[in-house]
């Protein structure tokens, strides 16, 4: 797939800005704080309609103006298709072809991308919520039914949080019954959510261990593991053993007022020859296996949609030794469209035919000619 062009009105520093972005990579170089990050930022939110920077989206509204406007034209095997994101202080639209949709679930997957950045590197050293996080904006691009889960998850979640916490250690009858009543929903899309992940990462983890081993020089040997369920196991056994868990734990969920067990607060597992990463790999080594699963995703997302992802990198060459470079590089091009951010065109000889750089300088970008 391609982003074929590019269209910024009120985002960040940018007033107005229009990009053609058909080449197969697309540099923005600069010095820092000039405004390249804004530029994959918006891509992002075109694809996601979140930002990897914020929670708050209307931060992104460009000062003292009512909304920001994101568009794009994607072209995939199938066709053409006109995207856009709206940003207000009240919330978002996402539109195809002019055309709100209603659910986030069917808009996400028309664009299909993966971000790597410096700050990946808290993927193998990070908390579990990184990488649940992680979890949850790979899977969410490639299943729409995932993202439809997860938000009834949520949901359902925050209202049995709600109950215990009236509850108050001394639970009625009626509170009783309704927690009933609300297991069974958290157990329904928390057992999808986490039979979706198991596959997720037993697919990522055969990407992700024949890449690290070719980057390591078969030096290392790169695991995942996640929860203690089989990809194999069918939707109504981890329903059953998600509903036994609950019940379990629900006289410690009473006296701590929160739900202790489930999909939120489950981790994803990263091993370097059988121990874990975090606690036990170098920095190299963390930072060889944090561009194994980013260039797995590549892998992953070709292999679920039929055709690569663009690929977002922000400024993460400068992090990486020339080894690991020339693995990055080698994963651009012709196959994989690609968006990066850099103060320096080192290292990218080898694409020198493919690129079309953009100088970026204090919100405006100019197209550099050969």
């Amino acid at each position: 797939m391609r982003l074929e062009s590019l269209r910024l009105l009120h985002f960040r520093n940018y007033p107005h800005l229009q990009l053609d972005t058909r080449a197969p990579v697309n540099v923005f170089i600069g010095e820092n704080g000039q405004g390249k990050t804004n530029v994959l930022e918006a891509i992002d939110i075109l694809a996601l309609t979140k930002s990897h920077r914020t929670h708050r989206l209307a931060e992104c509204i460009q000062w003292g103006e009512q909304f920001a406007l994101i568009e794009g034209r994607v072209q995939r095997n199938t066709g053409s298709s006109e995207l856009s994101v709206t940003l207000t202080t009240s919330g978002k639209r996402a539109a195809v072809a002019g055309i709100e949709r209603q659910r986030i679930s069917d808009y996400v997957g028309m664009l299909n991308v993966v971000l790597f950045t410096p700050e990946d590197l808290q993927l193998i050293k990070g908390s579990p919520q990184v990488r649940r996080r992680f979890l949850d904006m790979e899977i969410g691009q490639i299943s729409p039914l995932y993202l439809r889960d997860l938000q009834q998850y949520v949901r359902a979640l925050s209202q049995r949080n709600q109950l215990l916490k009236s509850a108050n250690h001394n639970p009625t009858e009626r509170i009783t019954d309704t927690l009933d009543i609300w297991d069974d929903q958290l157990a329904r899309h928390g057992s999808r959510i986490i039979l979706r992940r198991a596959q997720f990462v037993r697919t990522l983890e055969r990407h992700a261990r024949e890449i690290h081993s070719r980057v390591s020089g078969d030096r290392e040997v790169l695991s995942l593991s996640y929860a203690k369920v089989s990809p194999e196991q069918t939707p109504e056994q981890v329903f059953q053993m998600y509903l036994h868990e609950l019940r379990a734990r629900r006289s410690l969920d009473l006296a701590r007022g929160v739900t202790s067990v489930g999909p939120h607060r489950d981790d994803l597992v990263i091993l370097l020859n059988d121990r874990e990463a975090a606690a036990f790999a170098s920095q190299g080594q963390q930072r060889t296996a944090a561009l194994s699963l980013k260039l797995a995703e590549i892998e992953l997302i070709r292999e679920e949609v039929g055709e690569y992802p663009v690929l977002l990198l922000d400024d993460v060459l400068s992090e990486l030794d020339p080894v690991r470079q020339v693995h990055l590089v080698s994963a651009m091009g012709a196959q994989v469209q690609t968006f990066l951010t850099t103060t320096h065109l080192e290292g990218l000889g080898s694409l020198a035919g493919a690129l079309q750089v953009f100088v970026v300088e204090a919100g405006q970008i100019r197209a550099k000619t050969p």
